[in-house]
């Protein structure tokens, strides 16, 4: 447990500091220390709420909010996190779908720090309707394995050039609260043991303080960019770690 909750603090302080809770990251950890598979994402959205809450609120403080932006994409994901939560996959196909979404986002997350490379960007307007199916697939797919989501919707943004950065940062955190508030809903509408996820409060302690840290680092020392560069290959490497395990 303690080699475990190392691991969930130095995510916490990496994904906080580009805005993001790493949920996907937790499930990963959880897989390879096997921890019972029917608490996974409980506990890895729960951790999610910690570690973005601290952003979202001083997003909301600061007015750095885009509404028209994270509107359309909410409307879209939230049902569907709901329903995707409620929907129950045995563990095999979990691990798969852990493993494309890690491999994925460690590509999108590489792609979305080259969008830091340029001093101006155009801002396209995007079809609310296209942004809705958007938010649906989103939530679908961060609901059935028990993530936020932001780590897809923040490159699609960019590479969509829907906003500019610090609106697509302050979205996708907002994106990740509400996507794991409705998650954990969903969540609970399964036969879960509860109780059993406060034996694992040492991971909340330790990502509520990597939270803090990475939103310290995020505002005083390392760009956006280099940040964002570190996390994706966090990303692929546990990624490439459970593609091990599948086919051991």
């Amino acid at each position: 447990m303690i080699i475990l909750t190392i691991f969930f603090f130095i995510t916490a302080i990496l994904y906080s500091s580009i805005g993001f809770g790493g949920g996907s990251t937790y499930l990963a950890l959880m897989l390879i220390w096997d921890i019972p598979f029917y608490i996974f994402p409980i506990i890895a959205l729960i951790c999610n709420i910690i570690v973005v809450s601290g952003n979202s609120i001083n997003f909301l403080r600061t007015k750095n909010i885009n509404l028209n932006l994270l509107a359309p994409y909410l409307i879209g994901s939230v049902p569907f996190a709901f329903f995707g939560a409620s929907v129950s996959i045995d563990k095999d196909l979990f691990e798969i779908l852990l493993f494309l979404i890690l491999l994925i986002a460690g590509i999108f997350l590489l792609l979305e720090s080259k969008s830091f490379t340029k001093d101006q960007i155009k801002i396209k307007k995007i079809p609310k309707l296209i942004s809705i199916i958007i938010g649906s697939i989103i939530g679908f797919i961060s609901g059935l394995v028990g993530i936020g989501g932001g780590i897809f919707l923040s490159p699609i943004l960019f590479l969509l050039k829907a906003g500019y950065p610090r609106h697509i940062t302050s979205t996708a955190s907002l994106f990740i609260l509400i996507n794991s508030i409705f998650g954990i809903a969903g969540q609970l509408t399964k036969d879960i043991v509860l109780h059993e996820f406060l034996n694992y409060w040492p991971l909340f302690v330790a990502v509520l303080i990597g939270g803090q840290i990475g939103s310290f680092l995020n505002i005083k020392f390392l760009s956006h960019k280099v940040l964002a560069l570190i996390t994706s290959f966090l990303v692929i490497f546990v990624a490439i770690r459970m593609g091990f395990r599948l086919l051991a």
